[in-house]
């Protein structure tokens, strides 16, 4: 009897830890849901969608039938035959109901939704229609990958879903992305496609970045050489702004958005509810603007539009009302254009060199009795920001508009780190966090030497998905609640196609979303990336160009001799293919099915092909075999890691207790345990030098960097604001010592070395040459 007992209560407890496990698989793998919801229960059983399957909708709110709409298009393309959409008198079984809850629900908010899928039906029930639109896309998610496609010839015939229940609401109200049509222009058709790949990730804001020294982009009825003078620039920087001399390519460049593209673009987000805000830079990233209407700036001009990337000091005249009414009578189209509450007016990146010499803006300064230009700026903001009110509209400006003081309503949309957002938050004003460091897609994805080129820093996927845009040590309880979202931002100096913004973009975007949507204490990095291989599917089915993941090796792997060497996967829909030596792999190169074996160095090339051929970054990976490292040796360097509130100087670290010791198989920051975003490091350890002879060599860091080669320093930058140094130095062939010193205060995150010698054109240093004492 006692045995029986004992068998059944093993039973109910194997049982009992089958359905969690079940229902924790769900979150992290199983059901694949990106961004991942709140809470999720698996049923038995599955609900067929048939031939008799409808959609119905309990509801004449116009945003519901969007809601509809939208599924029953993606349904019906998918079954190539209608599917119907009825009221809510209607036979409810083989259907999908919408309801909107007669009495709100607390704990929905105005998005949240539940989601409860039976054998019979499904039901799907929110307080407003942003809350069923965000059920629906979790619904197109639990559908095979091939519902997202375009490809109208594709047919899925009958399709299931499993029974299941799904509470969901968001973490954040403001979840956000950002797209820079000023640097280039992308056309409507993009625009839209953009909208759609927010909405499918359940964020809420497209940040429409319009106006820039570069180009300006909307058209202006009242000012109509807004258009036909600044949208146009005679040429276009390529290369980087470090290159000397600077390099064009000769080709007029430009383009505007209409009134009436402009109203169909607003339109089309909002049936995907999605609010657009509208960008009009000021009072810098204006020359577009001044080389159309040169009588608004100090000088009088004669300007043209910007073909040079950075900032410019031309800016408008603070000091004159002329200027203000220029503004407003733009802002005032700008309303008529866009219903959201908000409207972006930057305020960054504005030098005071002219208003410092300009007898307006002086002027301006002594009638007003302000301090200083910071002040006049502050004045400048807070004069817009007036007007604005007036018509009910509030303004968000980049975290410069704080100096000087914060205009009374103003939102602050902090990129320089997060100080700004806490500064703001701190005093009551509103704050969407979008550090340069967690948030900017126009940085590097992965180190520089593996991709396209970018503007720089480094910024990968598991770093956007570290991001918490509350920092809760910094702000108490009644002050987290300014922070009312993040955004992600699509800087396009050197993003000039629509197939390298959705690189760029993808996939961090998708971890970005489930950052402001998830809350914080169910996400999980590992099981978010074994739920991004469905998303990928997806993305693949909807023809995106994202950035496919490399293969799953290190850049430095350390064995024995014939231990073997093994390459992951990290896509189910993509393969591995890999070259030993030099050679770039491509389609045609070695499949990856078993682990590689090695009896000396070698340098094993790898990528990733997609089935329709695209490849991925190539992973350069240098094999080193323990037992040719110098006895007593190991390949790799020693580092120190520090934390401190460094100040924008590279120190020598003698004064500072390591929060860390360790040793790194490669001069990377990724192999570091880094806790936090400033930091600074030493490595130390040889530099294996195989013949006599003159080398130079390049440091490429965002911040402070120096590199001692036998105690003599060769190179270095010790300014926050250092990008790249070299020098040079005479070396005997052999070992001779190395310390790197780097501190990283905020933003790009980024450290690489590179060398050239005695027959040796310029390259990274390869791991092989480091080494140091066991």
């Amino acid at each position: 009897m006692h045995r029986k007992m004992a068998l059944i209560l093993i039973l109910m407890f194997g049982f009992i830890m089958f359905f969690m496990c079940s229902e924790n698989r769900s979150g992290n793998s199983l059901l694949s849901i990106v961004p991942v919801p709140k809470s999720i229960k698996i049923l038995s059983g599955k609900f067929i969608i048939s031939d008799k399957f409808k959609i119905m909708s309990e509801s004449d709110d116009p945003g519901v039938k969007y809601v509809s709409d939208f599924l029953e298009n993606y349904i019906s393309r998918a079954r190539s035959a209608k599917v119907p959409v009825m009221g809510s008198e209607e036979e409810k079984e083989n259907a999908l109901i919408l309801r909107i809850n007669k009495q709100e629900e607390k704990s929905l908010g105005a998005e949240g939704y539940e989601l409860k899928i039976t054998p019979g039906k499904i039901i799907i029930r929110a307080n407003k229609p942003a809350g069923l639109f965000y059920g629906v896309q979790t619904i197109l998610q639990l559908l095979p990958a091939e519902i997202w496609s375009l490809n109208t010839s594709k047919k899925i015939g009958t399709m299931e879903l499993p029974c299941i229940i799904i509470k969901d609401a968001p973490r954040y109200k403001y979840r956000g992305m950002h797209l820079d049509v000023g640097r280039h222009f992308f056309p409507v058709s993009f625009i839209k496609r953009y909208i759609d790949y927010i909405a499918m990730h359940k964020m809420n804001v497209f940040h429409w970045h319009l106006t820039e020294d570069q180009g300006w982009r909307i058209e202006i009825k009242k000012y109509p050489k807004l258009t036909s003078v600044g949208a146009w620039r005679k040429e276009t920087m390529i290369g980087r702004l470090s290159d000397r001399p600077y390099r064009y390519d000769h080709k007029r460049y430009g383009g505007f958005y209409t009134q009436d593209q402009i109203r169909e673009i607003v339109k089309y987000a909002k049936e995907r509810f999605i609010t657009v805000i509208p960008e009009i830079e000021m009072p810098g990233h204006s020359v577009a603007a001044l080389a159309a209407y040169p009588e608004f700036s100090c000088t009088g001009g004669p300007f043209e539009v910007k073909t040079r990337w950075g900032v410019s000091k031309d800016i408008y005249c603070a000091g004159k009302d002329e200027t203000f009414r220029f503004l407003e009578d733009i802002l005032t189209e700008v309303m008529d254009l866009f219903p959201s509450k908000y409207i972006h007016i930057g305020g960054d990146e504005a030098p005071k060199d002219r208003w410092k010499k300009c007898p307006d803006c002086q002027k301006r300064i002594n009638e007003e009795g302000l301090k200083n230009e910071h002040e006049l700026q502050s004045y400048f903001i807070t004069r817009i920001e007036k007007f604005l009110n007036k018509h009910g509209r509030k303004i968000i400006g980049w975290d410069e508009i704080l100096e000087g003081g914060l205009a009374p309503n103003a939102a602050v949309m902090s990129w320089r780190g997060i100080s700004g957002g806490i500064a703001a938050a701190r005093t009551g004003h509103d704050v969407i966090m979008t550090p340069t460091e967690y948030c900017y897609f126009d940085y590097y994805q992965a180190p520089r030497s593996m991709e396209p080129t970018a503007i720089g820093g480094l910024t990968t996927l598991k770093k956007v998905y570290s991001f918490n845009p509350v920092p809760e040590d910094s702000l108490i309880v009644d002050q987290r609640k300014y922070v009312i979202g993040g955004q992600g931002n699509v800087w396009t100096e050197f993003i000039g196609t629509p197939e390298y913004a959705e690189y760029m973009f993808f996939p961090r975007m998708c971890a970005l979303a489930e950052v402001l949507w998830t809350p914080k204490d169910k996400r999980d990095w590992n099981g978010f990336k074994k739920r991004m291989d469905k998303q990928y599917k997806r993305l693949y089915e909807m023809g995106a160009d994202f950035r496919i993941p490399c293969p799953v090796i290190d850049r430095a792997v350390v064995v024995n001799k014939g231990e073997p060497v093994k390459i992951g996967n990290p896509l189910s829909i993509g393969e591995v293919r890999y070259t030993i030596g030099s050679k770039d792999p491509d389609i045609s190169d070695s499949l990856y099915t078993h682990p590689l074996v090695f009896n000396t160095h070698a340098i094993i090339k790898s990528r990733v092909f997609l089935p329709d051929g695209r490849a991925g970054s190539v992973v350069t990976t240098t094999v080193l075999i323990k037992d040719l490292a110098p006895k007593g040796m190991r390949f790799g360097l020693n580092y120190k890691y520090f934390e401190e509130d460094f100040s924008d100087t590279l120190p020598d670290f003698s004064s500072f207790k390591p929060v860390s010791k360790g040793h790194a198989s490669i001069l990377d920051l990724d192999v570091l345990p880094r806790r936090e975003s400033q930091f600074g490091v030493i490595f130390t350890g040889y530099i294996n030098i195989s013949r006599d002879g003159k080398y130079r060599f390049w440091l490429y860091a965002d911040d402070g960097v120096e590199i001692y080669i036998d105690n003599k320093r060769v190179a270095g930058n010790k300014s926050y604001t250092g990008s790249q140094s070299a020098g040079k130095i005479f070396l005997t062939k052999g070992y001779h010592t190395v310390r790197i010193l780097h501190f990283e205060l905020w933003g790009n995150q980024a450290l690489e070395l590179w060398y050239s010698g005695p027959g040796i054109e310029k390259q990274q240093v390869p791991p092989r040459m480091f080494l140091c004492d066991k």
